[in-house]
């Protein structure tokens, strides 16, 4: 993981070999996201898109948020698992399950509290923030 106040990159590393397909990437709200090839064509009818190739790896999980979500991140309890695991504790994603749920909790139960912290710029927000979170309890 990087912190360099731009965004968090995660990994999540397996034993197990991962054979992936070629795909879209594209940047959107704050994160990267993947998209199909009929996505693309959709939103960018005359373009062709920049496509990964064909890969073997152990990484089995890849996310990227913005780091304009820091405070949000810090008001749910989740900040120092997301950006700074090492150093409390995290070894392996199955110990982040716990901080995950409880943060996800906190912001289904006050919306209202987290939306107050969205970005001003607009890189981020709430409604990008807690997909990213379930997305990635479920990697874990």
């Amino acid at each position: 993981m990087r912190d360099g106040r731009m965004s968090l990159d995660i990994y999540l590393i397996s034993d197990t070999v991962v054979k992936r397909d070629p795909a879209i990437f594209i940047r959107e709200n704050g994160q990267t996201i993947e998209i199909s090839r009929e996505e693309w064509d959709e939103r960018y009818p005359s373009c062709e898109p920049v496509m990964t190739g064909y890969s073997e790896d152990n990484c089995v999980y890849k996310a990227n948020i913005t780091y304009n979500l820091a405070p949000m991140a810090v008001k749910a309890g989740v900040y120092e698992y997301l950006w700074r695991p090492a150093e409390n504790g995290i070894r392996v994603a199955a110990q982040l399950i716990i901080p995950l749920v409880q943060g996800i909790k906190l912001m289904y139960e006050d919306p209202e509290q987290f939306k107050a912290l969205n970005p001003q710029n607009n890189w981020g927000s709430y409604d990008d923030f807690v997909p990213w979170l379930l997305r990635y309890l479920e990697a874990c």
